[in-house]
């Protein structure tokens, strides 16, 4: 066949692709050209292409300021606590569902493991709020009443909030992660399963020599994507959850949410732009570093 019929040939995939590259153009490119102002004193009068040139001013408001090491070492350790344990436990369920999945009919495992999905998407603040509340919440008002515990004020004690920032991170969003471990789970070849057997594995010999290898392509994609976005944190939960209580500002306020309090006090949207590309810019090093340390690990499962 000529090159020509070749080419002819993928018209249709040509098409059906279009409107994709359309969505990514709008969506993921134009945008960009507002990186410009993160360098600039944006002038809504005049417009942003005819206000005056900043140079690094925009960035000060995050390096110079006595609140710089509190709030990268909150977004930067909470993150790192965040991909451990949530890779972990979504590995886990992963794993036993796909065991339960074994001996239940298959309605009923579908709709288990839709289940911390469901749970993912509930919004967990007002959760959050009926159980920590100091007047009415479940654990002061049930809990700590039935054994006469005094009842604790939640929300202006910082030392609870790393644990309970984990657990309701954990819970709003193992969800997901834990999909896409199943239906990579499911999608192996029975016959390495069953060749194991046949050689005596047990049950944990089974999962820890044939699964988790199997899975560990997933497992390094989805650890990258997670370190490309290690500068950023949940504003919901950093913000909304803790209902922005000052007493919790030590242990809660990451880039996000003290960029956010800096808008609301000076309406600096330039500020706002520096800060989401400086955590671009560190989101994309982490991703070449911690490819290069994958690939000199292990070549074959590096992103590139």
């Amino acid at each position: 066949m000529s090159k020509a019929g070749k080419w002819r040939r993928f018209i249709p995939f040509y098409l059906m692709m279009i409107p994709s590259l359309i969505y990514l153009f709008i969506n993921n490119y134009i945008p960009m050209f507002g990186l410009v102002i993160a360098f600039k004193n944006v002038n809504y009068r005049i417009g942003i292409l005819k206000s005056p040139w900043a140079g690094l001013k925009n960035f000060e408001f995050l390096f110079r300021t006595k609140d710089a090491w509190t709030i990268t070492r909150n977004t930067i350790a909470y993150n790192l606590v965040f991909i451990v344990l949530g890779t972990v436990i979504a590995i886990a369920v992963a794993i036993l569902l796909n065991e339960i999945s074994t001996r239940i009919v298959k309605n009923v495992y579908q709709t288990i493991i839709l289940l911390p999905y469901l749970i993912s998407i509930i919004v967990v603040s007002y959760i959050v709020m009926a159980f920590l509340s100091y007047d009415t919440g479940f654990i002061n008002k049930t809990l700590f009443g039935a054994i006469g515990k005094e009842a604790i004020s939640w929300y202006n004690e910082p030392k609870y909030w790393p644990f309970i920032l984990v657990v309701v991170y954990i819970w709003k969003h193992f969800g997901y992660s834990c999909i896409i471990y199943y239906a990579t789970v499911v999608g192996f070849d029975r016959g390495y399963y069953e060749a194991a057997v046949i050689d005596g594995a047990t049950r944990w010999q089974s999962i820890r020599l044939v699964t988790l290898p199997m899975l560990k392509p997933t497992i390094i994609t989805l650890t990258l994507m997670n370190i490309g976005r290690i500068f950023y944190s949940d504003f919901g939960l950093f913000y909304q959850v803790p209902l922005n209580s000052g007493p919790l500002i030590d242990v809660t306020n990451t880039i996000d949410t003290y960029v956010y309090r800096g808008l609301i006090t000076l309406n600096d949207v330039g500020m706002s732009s520096a800060a989401g590309f400086y955590q671009s810019i560190v989101g994309f090093i982490l991703v070449m570093l911690a490819n290069w340390v994958v690939n000199k690990v292990d070549k074959e499962n590096a992103l590139f």
